[in-house]
């Protein structure tokens, strides 16, 4: 994470904030207690097999809640995420394989609305999104759903999805025009490492992705597997991995600002971001950049 975070600050002035305050959902495969979260996971749903102690038997949701706020401590901070004092909720809405159906989704979405209050969610990360963005265009019930936890005032921040890099290809829940998709661009990526991150327009017209974050070879926290065998951490590639780089940015700035709006916090990630001059499609507003984030005032 050492590298990743060099490319998303400048002065780093972000480090007055760790995300003190801010509680972020992970709809994903689960939660596991890795050492580097455990201390501030406060609630769990599992919308498969109702188990009510926080898991993750596939290890990609661990993954993403160490990139947004795992604080380090098995790596003596390498490998700690952009706010590492955010609280975290698990919710598991995919199995084992990671795949999952739009029922148990819809279901750990309901839950989230339902428990919005009571555990304070202000940020929804989704670092999943369908195969066939065809199938579920903007005015379906999935993405419906998902635009619900915006407008209940849920800064909502999903995959764009590694269907690319042909057009139309974002993934749903991104092509929603309301929430913030996320793209993956890497300066560093050779032909044989670039990722096929989704790319815009949808199928309805819509600009996507908003903005871009890295998303190659991140390393971050295993699940209790991985470290049951020796290995703490593990290393993922896709826009699933940049996702939480832009949600955990988010958790930073509502500790600075706690009072802005998901439109407003939509706003201020356009202004900051660093026009990598590529078009739209390819990297939406640009490249995401915390300092200039954080600098930023309405």
């Amino acid at each position: 994470m050492n590298r990743v975070k060099k490319m998303l600050h400048g002065s780093q002035a972000y480090r007055r904030y760790q995300g003190n305050g801010i509680c972020a959902a992970i709809v994903d495969t689960g939660l596991s207690p890795h050492p580097d979260i455990a201390s501030h996971i406060a609630g769990f749903y599992d919308a498969i097999s109702y188990h009510t102690v926080p898991y993750d038997n596939n290890g990609h949701g661990t993954h993403v809640s160490g990139i947004l706020a795992g604080n380090g401590s098995l790596s003596r901070g390498l490998y700690s995420g952009i706010a590492p004092a955010t609280t975290l909720v698990g919710v598991k809405v995919l199995n084992e394989k990671g795949n999952g159906n739009i029922q148990w989704i819809m279901k750990g979405l309901d839950w989230i609305l339902l428990n919005q209050k009571r555990y304070h969610i202000q940020i929804v990360n989704i670092s999943i999104g369908t195969n066939d963005p065809a199938k579920f265009k903007e005015d379906c019930e999935f993405v419906k759903k998902v635009n619900s936890l915006w407008d209940a005032g849920m800064v909502v921040v999903c995959a764009a999805g590694n269907n690319g890099p042909d057009p139309y290809t974002i993934s749903a829940p991104g092509n929603s025009r309301k929430i913030i998709t996320v793209g993956t661009f890497e300066r560093q990526a050779s032909p044989r490492t670039s990722l096929h991150s989704g790319m815009g327009p949808t199928f309805s017209c819509i600009k996507k992705p908003d903005i871009v974050a890295p998303g190659l070879k991140v390393t971050s926290c295993a699940s209790m597997a991985g470290i049951k065998k020796g290995h703490p951490y593990t290393t993922k590639s896709g826009t699933s991995m940049s996702t939480p780089m832009v949600a955990g940015a988010i958790s930073l700035l509502l500790e600075k600002e706690p009072f802005l709006s998901p439109k407003e916090i939509k706003i201020r990630l356009k202004n900051s971001s660093t026009d990598l001059h590529l078009p739209h499609e390819k990297q939406g507003w640009g490249h995401l950049h915390i300092d200039h984030l954080l600098e930023l005032t309405t």
